[in-house]
């Protein structure tokens, strides 16, 4: 099992918190996420396409808002070259370290749906202009300098567009895909990202076991806000062992109701175990990376952007990796930012998963190869007691006191 990357999103949200800080503040912060011997060293990113629900307040926006120009004259990503701008936002973290990026849609422009208040499926006749769209995009990023390593074609189509699968297999197969290769580009594509494990295990055979859309698929992406059905990502990677699984998104949110964790966001520690569970139960399952969703937002779990004809509700307070008080401007690195940042930091990308042996109450062990050799063990415990384990390998052995409640990273010179 191979590793691609541990991360998450670079969003709008996050960038206007940062600005709220002194320079200097600003850029700890970045340090503390990106670079890989000062920080965590995150190394897969997401970022969007246009509007999310993480922005600034108003109003929702897409690259080509003119009804009807399907040849994309009045494409433009101006926006995202602003001060609070996605491109902005990527080039100031690639300063302290590089990662590989993807980047979903929510929605594309209005004018390509049936009908944005009652049918908010593509309409068949602009697949075309929309594989432009996609196009544009990355071809006017690659001018500004970004990279898009990996083009997600819908996020949550089951939330916001409603496009069923089998419109994505066709999409892909007879349009999106024959114009990214005539384009002569290197991104790659991966599947529309899942409402959940449960909806990825459903739909994606629909467009995988179509060889001709297949071949367009690099990665298998999925969210985790069914909090469980690990199972089923497993027996997806089975039977599609060429196709890489990635948890793309998850967070806490009011609306999500699970776990029910209530005020948000949370300055509590506890708030790690949670998240490195989760981590454990996704890599036990297959998955290649693991990427969270909001990076950085506010005391208030925001800001966030209100457009309810596009799925975007008010309030839509969430918990991020880090804490930005804007009005105390107080930095607050919560309990999911060390577990990841063990992830992250010491699981590099390239590294390879390998089996344990031996199990202890409490104790959740993972192994992985080092891309330079050597190994690398996290061991998590959840006890309430500080917990002694042994760990062998290659004839080596080490005695390691766990504290309670903890993360531990062991790591095995070649």
């Amino acid at each position: 099992q191979k590793i691609d990357g541990f991360g998450a999103s670079l969003l709008e949200a996050g960038l206007i918190c940062i600005n709220s800080l002194l320079p200097a503040e600003q850029e700890a912060i970045l340090r503390a996420l990106f670079d890989p011997k000062e920080g965590a060293g995150f190394s897969a990113m997401k970022t969007v396409i246009a509007s999310t629900d993480f922005m600034s307040a108003g109003p929702f926006y897409s690259y080509d808002p003119v009804q009807g120009d399907v040849a994309m004259k009045h494409f433009s990503i101006a926006r995202d070259l602003g001060p609070n701008g996605l491109i902005t936002f990527i080039k100031r973290a690639r300063r302290y370290g590089n990662f590989v990026l993807q980047a979903p849609m929510d929605y594309p422009p209005d004018w390509m749906l049936f009908d944005v208040d009652t049918k908010q499926d593509v309409n068949p006749k602009y697949y075309d202009s929309l594989a432009r769209y996609y196009l544009r995009y990355l071809q006017e990023y690659q001018k500004n300098g970004i990279f898009i390593d990996y083009l997600s074609l819908f996020n949550e189509p089951g939330v916001y567009t409603k496009i069923p699968y089998t419109e994505i297999r066709d999409l892909l197969r007879d349009h999106v895909g024959p114009l990214l290769d005539k384009s002569g580009l290197r991104t790659k594509v991966m599947l529309s990202e899942s409402d959940d494990r449960e909806d990825a295990y459903r739909n994606y055979p629909i467009v995988l076991d179509d060889p001709r859309a297949r071949k367009y698929v690099a990665v298998a992406p999925y969210h985790g806000y069914d909090f469980k059905n690990y199972d089923k990502m497993a027996e997806l990677h089975q039977r599609f062992p060429d196709i890489p699984l990635w948890m793309t998104e998850v967070c806490y949110a009011y609306e999500a109701g699970t776990p029910r964790t209530m005020p948000l966001p949370r300055y509590d520690f506890d708030d790690g175990d949670f998240w490195g569970n989760q981590i454990f139960n996704d890599l036990e399952a297959s998955t290649s990376a693991w990427i969270y969703w909001n990076m950085i937002l506010d005391e208030k779990g925001g800001p966030w952007s209100v457009s309810y004809v596009h799925g975007n509700p008010d309030p839509n307070v969430q918990h991020p990796v880090v804490i930005i008080d804007r009005q105390k401007k107080k930095v607050t690195y919560t309990g999911l930012y060390y577990y990841l940042a063990h992830f992250s930091k010491f699981v590099r990308p390239g590294a390879l998963r390998v089996q344990t042996v031996g199990s202890q109450d409490g104790v959740r062990v993972m192994a992985f190869k080092a891309p330079e050799g050597g190994m690398v063990t996290e061991l998590m415990n959840s006890g309430k007691a500080d917990a002694e384990v042994s760990l062998s390998w290659h004839g080596r052995l080490a005695y390691l006191k766990l504290p309670a409640a903890s993360i531990t990273t062991a790591l095995w010179k070649p």
